[in-house]
């Protein structure tokens, strides 16, 4: 193999801050040099390659030329295999474990649950769960995994659908039957005090937005308790306290041990959706294919469950 024509790295990895900044004081800021210095590089970079990687402007700040940017681009990709490949290098040899990033309402009635299932399908594969609102940043994150709930658009990120969700209104059984105001078709829940999730994330599925799914025109569905949590207001509908809109995903055992029911069989579609995101570069590491594969199998198997 000949032999590879490489440009100074610490040079290429004072280029790629700047061009992600723009400027050179951050990029200095982030690998812990002065703004001179990281000039310096980059002035030896551009002497390197023989042409301009930037145009200073007259406002002393920086743009990057056509060559600039498609090398920044390259750059960066490479610097994120780096990154990646240096990570898996300094995990200890005899220890599969992967570090998985989701929602803490996810993680907490859907996932924890069902670790136990994974132990004994991979027992030699060790699980770390990490929980975040933000976007996982794989290149600077020490993450392997990320399930999200969202619209399922992540460029350069290997995309597999979880689940879908659906929202359908459930209560305790004492309150389906109750003496003046019987739960038999959405229009009752106008009688009922309505509880609400404070929701975690945007595009939620609210009660206002669940009675016009199903049209229901009419009352106020902003009124009544609201929670931080889903399982908080699943635990006030199962104390009687009001009428909570559960979703499939994270409606845990609640109907299966009978302290919920849902009234009637109405159900309305999520605007976002589980998905479960890696990078392409690592979608095919054993230990992330076995954990996407399982992931995927549990998901398969509570529908089945759950269906006609």
């Amino acid at each position: 193999m000949s032999r590879r024509r490489l440009p100074p790295l610490n040079a290429v990895r004072a280029f790629e801050a700047a061009a992600r900044h723009l400027s050179f004081e951050r990029a200095g800021d982030e690998i812990a040099v002065t703004a001179s210095a990281v000039g310096q590089q980059i002035k030896a970079l551009e002497a390197w390659l023989g042409r301009p990687l930037f145009t200073r402007l007259p406002s002393k700040g920086v743009a990057l030329t056509a060559l600039g940017e498609r090398y920044a681009a390259s750059v960066t990709e490479a610097l994120d295999i780096l990154h990646e490949a240096t990570a898996r290098a300094l995990k200890p040899d005899a220890s599969q474990v992967l570090t998985v990033s989701t929602i803490p309402s996810f993680a907490s009635a859907w996932l924890i649950p069902r670790l136990g299932s994974l132990r004994r399908r991979h027992p030699g594969l060790e699980i770390r769960v990490s929980v975040s609102m933000t976007s996982t940043d794989f290149a600077r994150e020490d993450v392997d995994v990320a399930i999200r709930f969202g619209k399922g658009v992540y460029p350069g990120l290997r995309t597999d659908l979880l689940m879908e969700e659906t929202f359908f209104p459930v209560c305790s059984a004492d309150l389906l039957n109750d003496p003046e105001h019987p739960l038999r078709e959405p229009a009752d829940l106008l009688h009922h005090t309505l509880l609400h999730e404070i929701a975690e994330i945007p595009d939620y599925v609210t009660w206002s937005h669940w009675l016009a799914a199903v049209g229901i025109k009419g009352g106020d569905a902003t009124h009544g308790p609201s929670f931080s949590h889903t399982f908080l207001a699943l635990q006030a509908a199962a104390a009687g306290q009001g009428v909570a809109l559960a979703t499939n995903v994270l409606i845990g055992d609640y109907l299966e041990a009978g302290r919920l029911v849902r009234p009637f069989p109405q159900e309305v579609r999520g605007i976002n959706q589980y998905y479960v995101v890696c990078p392409e570069a690592t979608a095919d590491r054993p230990e992330i294919a076995a954990f996407r594969a399982w992931l995927l199998d549990e998901a398969a198997q509570q529908f089945a469950k759950a269906g006609p």
